[in-house]
């Protein structure tokens, strides 16, 4: 083995977690049909999924200094067992036949309070699983692993709930997370040192901006992330839409159009785990940027199904590569003893975001049509990336 799966600890985190990821895209799947099922409001849809996002949108800034005072193991043990009994609880409200929308509501909401402390803590956790000289490799694997995840979970999921009902698919993925708790469990670090907290919280905050305002490099990432995470990456909610309204597809076909972007991504994850450190990775990152932004403007345009599927898949191996590049930069640039305060930055604009863009993709394919919203997008993110280029030249030297 070489690059990162050469480090039994990252093989034990790595196949612990794709085993998770799979319980955690059938609870996805599952998690929708409920909401709708109690309710029949897409609306209430959306909103368990904004919950669900709310959480890291509002701790993890203060989540970030907490990573960087604990020892990150034992905190990611904490939040898997959290996530777990959540998995667990919605099984049980709906096997007893007692789920009622406010108690689905309540779960989304406290797992997205404990995912602001488990996203930074994993991002900062992978460099002393594998090291800096490794860490774009471990990063690559993780997305494709994740992705390929996002493809095998919604289907079983779709095969259960026809089989079974939703129920199964929230006590497997609850199953699932003694995968990820065994392999953390098992990983041999050096024993834990913690720091004196010399300072307060807001204090610790004020570094990690100071530390970002002062690097371009760092600074112009954390931004691109932003504008990506609010303007191109909601082409994904419009998705449903677009099958619909303008390619006249079934839901099957629906389901294609999604498994493209996930098989782009995984092979352009797969593509960058082996390419390596040959990878100039600040030009790669400002590349792939750009052509998933120009794909985006393509997509928007497409009316034929095949097309769409091919622009589609590009458009997935595009917008992994430039994320997991953008990770890859930040964790490379960043001192130790801010890696926790700045990955939770990254989740921020990343994960905390997501709401905001899903509003204002919504907003604006409301009014003006969904290939609109997404060409819209598509132009926010090249002028992102113009200006990137622009104010941060070095990031193309970066190697």
């Amino acid at each position: 083995m070489t690059g990162a799966l050469a480090h039994r600890n990252f093989r034990l985190f790595f196949f612990g977690q794709g085993i998770s990821l799979i319980g955690t895209w059938m609870q996805a799947v599952a998690l929708g049909w409920l909401v709708l099922g109690l309710t029949n409001s897409a609306f209430a849809v959306g909103l368990n999924q904004a919950l669900r996002s709310l959480g890291v949108l509002v701790f993890t800034l203060y989540a970030g200094v907490v990573v960087d005072r604990v020892d990150k193991r034992r905190l990611i043990v904490w939040t898997q067992v959290l996530q777990m009994l959540e998995a667990l609880a919605l099984a049980l409200l709906v096997w007893t036949k007692t789920a009622t929308t406010w108690q689905v509501m309540v779960l989304a909401l406290l797992f997205g309070i404990v995912s602001a402390f488990d996203i930074p803590a994993r991002q900062a956790l992978l460099v002393e699983l594998v090291g800096r000289d490794n860490l774009m490799n471990a990063i690559a694997l993780n997305s494709s692993m994740f992705n390929a995840a996002r493809i095998v979970g919604p289907a079983v999921a779709g095969v259960l709930i026809g089989a079974t009902d939703v129920g199964m698919c929230f006590f497997l993925n609850g199953v699932s997370y003694v995968a990820v708790l065994a392999g953390l469990v098992a990983i041999r670090l050096p024993p834990f040192a913690p720091r004196a907290a010399q300072h307060s919280a807001w204090e610790g905050f004020r570094q990690a901006v100071e530390f970002l305002r002062s690097d371009a490099r760092m600074s112009t990432i954390v931004i691109l992330v932003a504008v990506f995470s609010v303007f191109g990456f909601p082409f994904l909610v419009l998705m449903p839409v677009v099958a619909r309204d303008v390619l006249h597809t079934s839901a099957r076909g629906y389901g294609l159009l999604m498994a493209a972007v996930g098989v782009g991504a995984m092979l352009g994850a797969l593509a960058l785990a082996l390419a390596g450190r040959r990878v100039n990775q600040g030009r790669a990152l400002l590349q792939s940027g750009a052509a998933f932004a120009a794909l985006l403007v393509g997509f928007a345009t497409a009316r034929s199904f095949g097309l769409a599927l091919l622009l589609l898949a590009l458009a997935g191996c595009a917008m992994i590569i430039t994320t997991a590049l953008a990770n890859t930069g930040l964790q490379t640039l960043v001192p130790d003893a801010l890696r926790g305060r700045v990955m939770a930055f990254y989740a921020f604009v990343f994960v905390g975001l997501a709401p905001l863009g899903a509003f204002q993709a919504g907003f604006v394919a409301e009014h003006h049509g969904a290939p609109t919203a997404i060409a819209l997008g598509g132009v926010a993110c090249l002028i992102g990336m113009a200006v990137a280029a622009w104010r941060a030249p070095e990031l193309r030297g970066t190697g």
